[in-house]
């Protein structure tokens, strides 16, 4: 597979990081290829997780890993959230160098379809839980500079 360069902002192209990203209508050859490159790009970048708008590509697929294996999910969405909220540290491999402070749910459960197509829910919390809620709003154009309560040196 590839290793993608990822879309920063300030890169030419970088709109691409504040679009809505579009839905997968069809899982296809092409979608497992997506998917192939975005794990590979994203353990090249020692990251958490990544989504298909930070290489560029505008469709609701992300991929993740904190430790507990490879999670694929396709139009990833929230389905149920905690009451409770954590204020935390969080960067961005599109956002070099940056940190800021940024509050989430504390627990969550996703939808989304696996590779097979398969309709899946994914309950998480900790940084399994700050990690999908921040990729899913890269789907959305939104970054985690737009939520920070406050940035960081």
């Amino acid at each position: 597979m590839a290793v993608y360069s990822i879309v920063k902002i300030g890169d030419p192209g970088d709109s691409v990081l504040r679009e809505k990203a579009s839905t997968v209508k069809k899982i296809t050859p092409s979608i497992f290829k997506l998917l192939d490159n975005l794990k590979d790009t994203l353990y090249e970048a020692n990251g958490v997780g990544l989504a298909a708008p930070q290489i560029g590509i505008s469709k609701r697929v992300v991929v993740i890993d904190v430790g507990e294996g490879l999670l694929e999910l396709i139009n990833p969405e929230i389905i149920e959230y905690s009451d409770e909220t954590e204020l935390d540290v969080e960067g961005c491999l599109s956002i070099p160098g940056a940190r800021g402070e940024v509050e989430r749910y504390s627990s969550v459960v996703v939808k989304a379809l696996n590779r097979e197509g398969e309709e899946i829910e994914i309950a998480g919390e900790g940084l399994l839980s700050r990690c999908l809620q921040h990729e899913i709003d890269h789907l959305y154009g939104v970054l985690y500079i737009d939520r920070a309560t406050r940035m960081l040196e």
